[in-house]
């Protein structure tokens, strides 16, 4: 924390918001109604879907140091989270989140350098573009907690390595399905277990498929 003319604390603008997104992503058909999700352990009610326009960049190093650590580094502006990401590797089913102000300039901040550079100093140069059209559903439990956050996904992507001509030949384009667990999901691994085997019957009961890929940015590239 640093101190104002006023000698009160404030945040930090250097120091990010961490977070640990453990979720499951499903492809599906444009249109396809989403999920009931009465047979899902402890869901109570679901909110209004929430419509967001995100737009996200994509940076890496020219020989894809980030990538290779299974990092992924994007400034993306919409929805409630808007600013710098850093997403680490899979590990133990999550993924660790770090978040930073989108700033003033376009640049990476200083405070993101810092954080990348015991993976890299290169260069950071435009990965992909992924515009998403989204709806957001929070699935509550009884006492109005947010088990998980429920997203339908109309997502569009360029892979800005693929040269000059890259859009639109190399735009891409697909629905998906993610939900990752909110603050009220318990913390034990057969509840997590349990709620997701539910969470993939009702999805697949409505007509979604396994993921084809592990991440939007890995299909983006082809992966």
């Amino acid at each position: 924390m640093s101190a104002d003319a006023a000698g009160q604390e404030r945040p930090d603008p250097g120091r990010p918001s961490r977070s640990v997104e453990v979720e499951r992503k499903f492809d599906v058909d444009a249109g396809t109604p989403v999920p009931d999700w009465a047979d899902v352990p402890g869901v109570a009610s679901v909110t209004p879907g929430e419509p967001r326009h995100l737009d996200a960049l994509y940076l890496d190093t020219s020989d894809l140091a980030l990538a290779r650590a299974g990092i992924a580094l994007r400034r993306r502006t919409g929805g409630p989270d808007a600013g710098w990401h850093i997403k680490g590797p899979l590990i133990d089913g999550g993924r660790t989140e770090l978040g930073w102000p989108l700033g003033e300039s376009d640049d990476v901040p200083a405070a993101v350098r810092e954080e990348l550079a015991p993976v890299t100093a290169d260069a950071l140069l435009p990965l992909a573009r992924i515009v998403n059209d989204r709806t957001a559903y929070a699935l509550l439990d009884a006492g109005g907690g947010v088990l998980a956050e429920f997203v339908d996904d109309h997502v569009r992507t360029w892979n800005l390595r693929a040269g000059a001509d890259a859009e639109p030949a190399f735009q891409r384009e697909w629905h998906e399905w993610e939900i990752e667990l909110g603050p009220a999901a318990a913390e034990d691994a057969g509840w997590r277990e349990a709620f997701f085997a539910a969470v993939a019957d009702a999805a697949f009961a409505a007509g979604a498929r396994a993921a084809s890929s592990a991440s939007k940015l890995a299909r983006a590239l082809g992966h």
